[in-house]
């Protein structure tokens, strides 16, 4: 069985609509599937229909921004009801602070003589086919930038302006990691880490995390991201069984342009992980 967790759609900083998304987990030949836009529900309702349509298993996803003693980490939520208002009533305050935090990018930006950027953003959203009530992420900030001249590729605009510690990471309030655990439990769903190898945690601090987490009601870490070394997933798996996680897996897929995602792609889960997916709010 192919099982895609990870995924981004026009309702945040991905390429594709939501419906076209599908369309393309189902080519991929992908069983099982989430779609985890940041801080956003918005697109779940048509790629729900879309992926029912098509005959691929559903289950709802999104992904959360928290922060832990200074790191702004990512939790994947999985299973939970898209109406339940302790959900959405977070989500909504957190789409204010990043439409913050896209203005202050801009102004960011302008100072360095890169002027109109916010609008740039915005149109580049747009033009995707984005959501206009959604704030623009980094990622069309760094499109406007190539389409302006300013910079090669994404790669350079990330590396130079906008990637961690740079011009444009500007650390928004999010809420704790024990509060986005307790706003997805409420929802009636599961908490799950993404990505844990990137916040650039020592071993010991991450461990740290993962006993909060625990602690907080958190279920699983995400073992596998796209295409990732195996070292990487090796490690990650025995932490998952070490704390009794259930382990997670997804592409992280934004675009079809993206050289190191792609759907359904992904290196091996360690066979001595209990999957996510067994997990009854992944029985629908």
């Amino acid at each position: 069985m192919i099982v895609d967790l990870h995924m981004h759609s026009t309702a945040s900083d991905g390429s594709l609509g939501p419906d076209v998304l599908m369309q393309r987990v189902k080519a991929a030949g992908i069983d099982l599937v989430a779609l985890t836009d940041h801080d956003c529900i918005d697109g779940l309702e048509q790629a729900a229909a879309t992926a029912r349509e098509l005959g691929v298993r559903w289950v709802s996803g999104v992904e959360m921004s928290a922060q832990w003693f200074g790191h702004t980490l990512h939790i994947l939520g999985y299973g939970f009801d898209p109406t339940a208002p302790a959900l959405t009533d977070a989500l909504a305050n957190v789409r204010e602070g990043r439409w913050s935090r896209a203005r202050q990018i801009g102004e960011r930006l302008a100072g360095k003589r890169m002027p109109g950027g916010f609008e740039g953003a915005v149109a580049v959203q747009q033009a995707a086919g984005g959501d206009v009530s959604q704030p623009p992420g980094r990622p069309h900030f760094a499109e406007w930038m190539v389409q302006a001249g300013h910079v090669r590729d994404h790669g350079e605009a990330f590396r130079k302006w906008l990637g961690a510690g740079k011009l444009g990471d500007i650390r928004q309030h999010w809420p704790t990691v024990v509060e986005v655990v307790e706003q997805l439990r409420a929802a009636g769903g599961m908490a799950v880490i993404a990505h844990p190898w990137h916040y650039g945690l020592t071993r010991s601090k991450l461990r740290a995390l993962l006993r909060e987490f625990a602690s907080a009601g958190g279920r699983g870490i995400e073992v596998v991201n796209g295409k990732q070394p195996v070292d990487q997933v090796a490690y990650l798996g025995k932490l998952a069984v070490e704390f009794g996680f259930l382990a997670s897996c997804g592409s992280d897929f934004h675009s079809p342009d993206s050289p190191w995602t792609s759907l359904g792609q992904m290196t091996a889960m360690p066979v001595d992980c209990e999957p996510v997916w067994e997990n009854r709010l992944f029985s629908s």
